[in-house]
């Protein structure tokens, strides 16, 4: 069994040593920062310590698990493991530099694997004296709860590396899905809707934040409503993310951002973490109560999904991921209640298409293009399933 190297000793670093642990890998966990290192080895002991309080597992597990984890602050550690993952600062410069330095000391046939949730795989690979060991292997947070992983492969990546990857990530008991190397992969591309439509909703009036998140929970069966959602990651982290696949879709309007959301993170209306966001968080703040009207609820649930059945659509049409692949990342990575093309084919290619429509004769906005895919699909009598 191959040994694991981690970059990052963050709750991703260490989620994923977790998981590689559990496994029963020998993992090494790297930070050049020592008191960093000794604060995440406090914090798997103590995750993994909670495990066998809930009776997940024995004691006996727990210490053979912390027993394959070593936390080290010397990078030659590396040079004899398998796969070396990175799960460090979303910055492409600090990334390169970090992969460079890595690759001078891995073994030729170890796997450098980056676990950027939007980064360019491809631009990261640039830096590396061999760009072809290098894959996109995204986790998701927290890492050992989280069954979707995509699997990125860069231009430059070689297809045994990426069969390995597939095979190695598999056998730690997660789904992996494949996606192009493009900004937000599967997940986090087709996602952005959910958000952005319900935030357009809310700043036409046509629902308070309230009314949203019941429609999107009571009637359209998500786990959580976007307000709620976006209140529990953080209004500036959300706004971030907006505003880096927006740059990267070089402004596509289907991604543009919103003000509402802008000026909260500025007013540091952040959320859960800072006691307020689009919900009050303080002790004895009474739960805002939704407008419960059936219609209403139906109308909103149907705008939201059209859109992201919409960008579904798309990114099957540009090749970014098979069929199977989108529905499975979304039920498997952001809990939808079903597939968004298995939605499609429910509620009428047809249905779509004329609702896409309708709201771009309304808005003359780009933002509400129909998908090339799903207008020739309509016109041809086609489902996404047979």
């Amino acid at each position: 069994m191959i040994k694991v190297g981690i970059i990052g000793s963050g709750s991703m670093g260490t989620g994923i040593a977790q998981v590689a642990a559990t496994a029963g890998h020998q993992v090494y966990v790297y930070d050049h920062n020592p008191d960093a290192l000794k604060y995440a080895q406090k914090k798997v002991s103590k995750i993994l310590h909670r495990l066998v309080e809930k009776g997940r597992m024995n004691e006996d597990e727990c210490t053979t698990i912390l027993n394959r984890i070593s936390f080290v602050d010397n990078y030659y550690t590396f040079n004899d493991v398998g796969i070396i993952i990175e799960a460090i600062v979303e910055k492409l410069d600090v990334k390169k530099a970090v992969f460079e330095q890595f690759s001078e000391i891995a073994a030729p046939d170890c796997i450098l694997a980056t676990n950027t949730s939007s980064l360019s795989v491809s631009a990261i690979a640039s830096s590396c004296k061999k760009p072809d060991q290098v894959i996109g292997i995204h986790f998701f947070n927290p890492a050992p709860l989280m069954k979707l992983v995509e699997i990125i492969p860069a231009i430059q990546t070689n297809q045994d590396v990426q069969a390995k990857a597939i095979e190695l990530i598999n056998s730690w008991g997660k789904i992996t899905v494949v996606a192009k190397d493009t900004p937000g992969f599967i997940v986090n591309r087709v996602a952005r809707p959910f958000y952005g439509e319900a935030l357009r909703i809310l700043e036409e009036g046509l629902a308070d934040e309230a009314t949203i998140d019941w429609a999107m929970t009571e009637i359209g069966g998500f786990r959580m409503g976007p307000f709620t959602l976006m209140d529990y990651i953080g209004n500036d982290i959300n706004y971030t993310v907006t505003e880096t696949v927006f740059k990267s879709f070089f402004y596509d309007p289907r991604y543009k951002p919103s003000f509402t959301q802008k000026r909260m993170a500025e007013a540091g209306y952040l959320g859960r973490k800072s006691g307020k966001g689009y919900y009050d968080y303080s002790e004895g703040s009474p739960a805002p109560t939704p407008v419960k009207d059936q219609q209403l609820g139906k109308d909103i649930v149907w705008r939201i999904v059209v859109m992201l059945i919409n960008e579904a659509a798309d990114a099957l049409y540009l090749n970014i991921a098979s069929k199977n692949d989108i529905d499975l990342a979304m039920t498997k990575g952001v809990n939808y209640p079903k597939g968004l093309l298995k939605w499609a084919d429910e509620a009428g290619i047809t249905r779509c298409v004329n609702t896409l429509d309708n709201l771009h004769a309304e808005y003359l906005e780009d933002r509400y293009r129909c998908s090339p895919l799903l207008r020739r699909m309509a016109k041809n009598g086609t489902k996404f399933y047979d």
